[in-house]
């Protein structure tokens, strides 16, 4: 994605090729609300209204930034750890050593997804302090941000439960599901709640 146009993405993501997919999506979700906390975050900075912010926004602009690219990152990842289940897939099923590499194929497929999630509750961290410190003039933005960023979760949740679904260690599956879930509820959490914030403060 980080080399490509949205029309070319969009065109790929609208295909019947396997990826991009959701996870993909749900990658750039996070950074789409990443980069609007940038956004709203330049629109803060120095103004003499938030001044008492100063600090602090400059730290979100900062992380902001480095989420961004992280998360633009992981649609390349995505898509990368597809190929080697595909070709496990591909394995016949009477071969030996075929259950190991899927398995191994399976885990790797449900790390990039996760690595996503985990990248929602930084992502919404931010979000949650510009509903209260962010320029009032766009404050709307952390609204969509908050919106972005709980799809990017719940989305990328699902590419590891798909994954999970299939594999045959269930600690480890059934491990990765309970992680994924609790970190998914905080997220829901924090952007409902900023979400809530903008909302309150814009319709009376």
């Amino acid at each position: 994605m980080t080399d490509k146009t949205i029309e070319v993405f969009m065109e790929e993501l609208s295909s019947g090729a396997p990826v991009p997919g959701g996870g993909g999506a749900s990658a750039l979700m996070g950074s789409v609300a990443a980069s609007l906390c940038s956004m709203v975050g330049n629109l803060t900075t120095g103004k003499k209204k938030y001044a008492e912010y100063q600090q602090d926004i400059e730290r979100i602009m900062a992380d902001a930034k480095r989420l961004v690219l992280e998360s633009e990152e992981l649609i390349k990842k995505d898509a990368e750890v597809f190929e080697p289940l595909s070709k496990a897939y591909s394995i016949p099923k009477d071969q030996e050593g075929r259950d190991e590499i899927l398995e191994n194929a399976l885990k790797l497929a449900a790390d990039a997804p996760f690595e996503i999630v985990v990248k929602t509750r930084e992502i919404s961290h931010l979000i949650e302090e510009l509903s209260v410190k962010g320029s009032r003039l766009a404050i709307s933005d952390v609204g969509v941000a908050a919106s972005a960023c709980k799809a990017a979760a719940t989305g990328a949740a699902m590419n590891v439960y798909i994954n999970t679904k299939l594999m045959k260690d269930r600690e480890h599956a059934q491990s990765l599901n309970e992680k994924t879930i609790a970190i998914v509820k905080e997220v829901e959490e924090r952007c409902d709640k900023a979400y809530k914030e903008v909302f309150g403060g814009l319709v009376v």
